[in-house]
């Protein structure tokens, strides 16, 4: 790795064209506490509900046309949102697909990741999705396509496994993981990542990985490795292996090969795609192979890309076309069927809007066009951001007030079988 590292050209370029989207997603937990209390025939049992709100911040870069279901990128442990920017800049900027690159939240367990998606998908207004997911993220992506068929319609899967008790049994200190110095999660990160002699390509792409990493905080560290050494497995999909593809490269990686094995056993009939060079981020290394791979796959399982649309960035950030989402929550898309998951509808293309006469340049009316549009988004982002913080404090305020009642419930009921024992035992006395 070189000892000063400076950011490459195109990335600089791509920040300053694609802006970097945040926003909160609040969700809940419900769990059951069971309080015994010892009465006269024996103990019984008090069951409360336990109301728990949780919000997490997701940062990810959205671009592409909005009429095309999307294609969202999930990281590896040492990865960020901005790792896929070259996916960006070309599956989007060039061929017209639209692209979600997203970074893993701080969450602790793979069912609060499952949750906490969700809620994401929901709060961006995405219903059908299809995931790229490298290492830990390939490990999420079927997590997510496991609990959620309905939403998931295919896979693509790099260097990645099918469960992490190999990852859990090599950590000595995986317990005390959440409370482990940042400068030592930051370690044991990088100790995974080959730093010997290497392509140039390899160790640009190694370098810009590591930088990444200085980026993230100590707790979004220790919740990924939380994630890595937290035993789980993934069990079976209801998604036809017809709809995932398997691309691994074929040099050095920091996923073991018989975890590699497992994953192609378990799909046998799953697309392979091998790339012969590329390390653990191919991604960046080997973008245009990468780039080739994943849009055969999209095309196999029925996108389209819609290259006429694909446009210059507006100034509201919103990086896609005029067009509406084409993630309509239709029954017959709903329902998973015995080959995994259908290609989209392509009946709404013909309600898509009329391409731009150039991609590139634009008129004054235009110009006036887009800022009006920008206008109008504005003021309807900002109320439904009143709306949303409303109902935020709604729910909080009555989830504030039954965690009263839940907590006081099973004192006074304590209470007055003591008061109710007390009084029975005087009159005996008496």
């Amino acid at each position: 790795m070189k000892g000063v590292y400076s950011a490459p050209g195109d990335y600089i370029h791509f920040k300053s064209q694609v802006p970097l989207h945040k926003i909160p997603v609040i969700y809940f937990f419900i769990s059951l506490f069971v309080i015994f209390i010892k009465f006269d025939h024996g103990f019984n049992g008090l069951r409360l509900l336990w109301y728990w709100i949780g919000t997490k911040q997701w940062r990810y870069y959205d671009f592409g046309p909005k009429v095309v279901p999307p294609l969202i990128c999930l990281p590896g442990i040492a990865g960020t949102a901005d790792v896929y920017y070259k996916q960006i800049m070309s599956l989007s900027m060039k061929v017209g697909y639209r692209v979600i690159s997203v970074d893993i939240p701080c969450v602790w367990n793979h069912q609060e990741w499952i949750q906490s998606f969700e809620k994401f998908l929901d709060a961006i207004d995405v219903h059908h999705i299809h995931l790229y997911g490298t290492s830990l993220g390939g490990f999420l992506a079927q997590l997510f396509a496991q609990h959620r068929p309905r939403r998931v319609k295919s896979l693509i899967l790099s260097n990645t496994f099918l469960e992490t008790s190999s990852f859990s049994a090599a950590m000595r200190w995986a317990p005390i993981v959440g409370w482990a110095p940042s400068f030592l999660l930051k370690r044991y990160i990088l100790t995974g990542i080959h730093d010997g002699p290497q392509e140039p390509f390899i160790a640009d792409s190694v370098d810009f990985v590591v930088s990444q990493v200085e980026t993230l905080s100590r707790d979004d560290l220790a919740s990924r490795l939380a994630f890595t050494v937290d035993n789980a497995s993934v069990g079976p999909l209801l998604l036809s292996d017809s709809f995932i593809t398997i691309m691994d490269t074929n040099d050095y990686s920091s996923i073991p090969q018989e975890l590699k094995d497992q994953l192609g056993e378990r799909y046998p009939a799953a697309r392979r795609a091998y790339l012969k060079t590329g390390g653990d981020f191919p991604f960046l290394s080997r973008p245009d192979e990468v780039n080739l791979h994943l849009q055969l796959h999209l095309r196999r399982v029925g996108v389209e890309a819609k290259p006429d649309l694909v446009r210059t960035i507006p100034k509201d950030g919103s990086g896609g076309s005029p067009g509406k989402e084409n993630d309509e929550k239709e029954d017959h898309d709903d329902q998973p069927n015995g080959h995994g998951g259908n290609p989209e509808s392509t009946s709404k293309e013909s309600q898509s809007p009329p391409a731009p006469e150039s991609s590139e340049y634009h008129g004054l009316y235009d110009q006036l066009l887009s800022s009006a549009k920008v206008i109008s988004i504005g003021r309807k982002d900002s109320t439904l951001m009143k709306d949303q913080h409303i109902l935020a404090t709604g729910v909080l305020l009555q989830l504030t007030w039954e965690f009263f009642i839940f907590s006081l419930l099973p004192i006074y009921v304590c209470s007055l079988y003591i008061t109710q024992n007390n009084v029975w035992k005087f009159r005996k006395l008496v």
